[in-house]
């Protein structure tokens, strides 16, 4: 991500943070949908970086000639 974006994992662990502080129930109705609305939009911020993510693995697997196996068998066998 670029500068101006949080990085995934601060992002998810505001998220986290928000939901605990939601699950506690101590919020009033008016905090309660702030942090409400401030979730969603986290949780899309989220989703758009594993997207990014995803696409620039398939860019980058596509990219090659030969797949390369995950699991190289041992000598013998086939």
């Amino acid at each position: 991500m670029n500068s101006k974006t949080p990085d995934f994992d601060k992002t998810l662990e505001e998220l986290e943070a928000l939901v605990a502080r939601l699950e506690q129930g101590d919020l009033s109705l008016e905090e309660s949908l702030a942090a409400f609305e401030r979730g969603v939009a986290l949780t899309r911020a989220c989703q758009q970086a594993l997207e990014a993510a995803e696409q620039k693995v398939e860019q980058l697997l596509a990219d090659q000639e030969t797949p390369v196996p995950f699991d190289t068998p041992a000598p013998g066998d086939a």
